[in-house]
């Protein structure tokens, strides 16, 4: 489990902002403000290949309810959830970007607590 997330000066941008604009809920506000302050920002190219960023495609399992699903993060512009592209700031995507594959996160979504684990990570060009 990482004690830190990874993610870029821009995801790292947008996220504060996410935060400014209280698009959030009060838990995640509060989670989300505690990871930023221990994050680690790094150049795009110095990103490893098996952390959750933008245009990446991730498969999560749900611990607490017990499902398994891929996701495709993708800017928000380009966001169309009816074909599973998700922007990176939804709310499934907050709870994971900066994570890496292996990763089991505690996070306090709209509907309740729940545990997720990051199972795979790829890249992915839409």
């Amino acid at each position: 489990m990482s004690n830190h997330i990874i993610v870029t000066t821009g995801i790292y941008d947008a996220i504060k902002d996410t935060l400014r604009r209280k698009k959030v809920s009060i838990p995640e506000e509060k989670k989300l403000t505690e990871e930023l302050r221990k994050a680690k920002q790094v150049l795009r190219r110095e990103l490893p290949a098996d952390v959750v960023t933008v245009d990446r495609k991730v498969t999560i399992k749900d611990h607490t309810q017990n499902f398994e699903h891929e996701y495709i993060f993708v800017a928000s512009a380009k966001a169309k959830p009816a074909k599973n592209k998700h922007s990176i700031l939804s709310d499934i995507a907050l709870a994971t970007v900066g994570y890496k594959v292996g990763d089991i996160i505690d996070w306090p979504f709209r509907d309740g607590e729940r545990k997720i684990e990051i199972l795979k990570v790829e890249s992915w060009h839409g």
